[in-house]
């Protein structure tokens, strides 16, 4: 998904500038590659189980490698507790369709996720005469794509997860309240 200038002032104040400038301009993820390491990782031990041993990373590999800050509350996108943070009570497809303007249609929906190829199709160009709110669901679209592809992709590869809808929300706070960074889970 292109990243657009208007929507870098809040990745900037998310923290996640960075992460996003490696993604498009100086290399493209290896997808499969990436897949084999979700498949090689024991959760249990927090290693990967290679042919020649095992490899653990390091909240500094996570800080060198992607250049993000690692300290700050804990994410570990845990939805055993995903309830609490719904404003209100309210069901997670309303706080999505106010979030980003419209709920994906019923076949791009999954449980508590949406395939990949809406988020891309819907949110891939932003208009030229965009309001300044409709760059906002644009930054949104943009980090839950980060969140669920680049940091804590799954082994779908193909499905952006809604249990990031908190840390969307409000774009303002993000980058003052969360940093990513391992530590036996990570951090946002």
């Amino acid at each position: 998904m292109p990243m657009h200038e208007r929507i870098i002032p809040y990745l900037e104040r998310a923290g996640l500038y960075h992460l996003a400038r490696l993604n498009s301009q100086w290399f493209c993820l290896d997808e499969p590659l990436v897949s084999a390491f979700v498949e090689r990782w024991r959760p249990e031990t927090h290693t990967f189980h290679m042919p020649f041993g095992e490899c653990t990373v390091t909240l500094q590999d996570v800080a060198f490698q992607l250049g993000l800050p690692v300290d700050g509350e804990a994410v570990s996108g845990c939805l055993g507790e995903f309830e609490k943070y719904m404003e209100g009570g309210r069901p997670a497809w309303e706080w999505f369709e106010d979030l980003f303007g419209e709920r994906p249609p019923p076949n791009k929906v999954k449980q508590m996720t949406v395939h990949f190829t809406w988020f891309h199709e819907r949110f891939r160009v932003l208009p030229p005469d965009a309001s300044e709110e409709t760059v906002r669901i644009y930054a949104r679209a943009y980090i839950m794509m980060l969140l669920s592809t680049q940091l804590f992709g799954d082994k779908s590869a193909n499905r952006v997860h809604i249990r990031w809808l908190p840390f969307v929300a409000n774009l303002d706070d993000m980058g003052s309240c969360y940093r990513v960074g391992y530590s036996g889970g990570f951090r946002l």
